[in-house]
């Protein structure tokens, strides 16, 4: 998948993207070391059985330099509900679109894929308010909240989202 948008092209990541996903992911000083972990374990999921499991798509800078990306997943024993598991955006990239577009890219992706619900997992922790303020600016809704879910007073917060699906919506069906 290639496909412009803000100056950013957005495609597949690859095995090699590893290092510059890590560097993302601490850049932006909210994760924990095994919240960073994770991430690398989906990231490199998504690459080695792309579509598996995973997905993933990178945002890259005209120089070829990821500075963000996102992966998602259908989640199991659901109807056609999708989890977004990461979206992250070197802070050096932040207000430039680069997460809009990475979220747009994984709606279409799942819509594509017939998928009609996404959900959102963050954290309610005061440094994820931009972050919670981003889902609600592309139109996610806080539909549930669990406290202390991570951490002591550190509540989960999921927003969620209907897409029409891509392949049902249409006339040919």
């Amino acid at each position: 998948m290639t496909a412009r948008a803000s100056g950013l092209r957005l495609r597949a990541p690859r095995a090699g993207d590893r290092d510059r996903v890590l560097g993302v992911v601490e850049a932006t000083g909210v994760f924990r070391p095994e919240e960073v972990a994770i991430a690398l374990e989906v990231f490199d999921a998504a690459v080695e059985h792309p579509g598996a499991d995973y997905h993933a798509i990178g945002a890259f800078d005209e120089d070829n330099v990821l500075v963000g990306f996102t992966s998602f997943g259908p989640t199991p024993c659901t109807v056609a509900t999708w989890d977004l598991y990461w979206i992250a955006v070197h802070p050096a990239a932040h207000r430039r679109g680069v997460g809009r577009a990475l979220m747009e890219a994984a709606e279409q992706a799942i819509a594509d894929a017939d998928g009609r619900l996404v959900v959102v997992e963050t954290s309610s922790r005061a440094d994820y308010a931009p972050t919670r303020a981003f889902y609600g600016a592309l139109g996610y809704a806080a539909t549930a909240r669990i406290p202390d879910f991570y951490a002591p007073n550190d509540d989960l917060i999921a927003y969620t989202k209907r897409l029409v699906p891509s392949r049902s919506g249409r006339a040919d069906g």
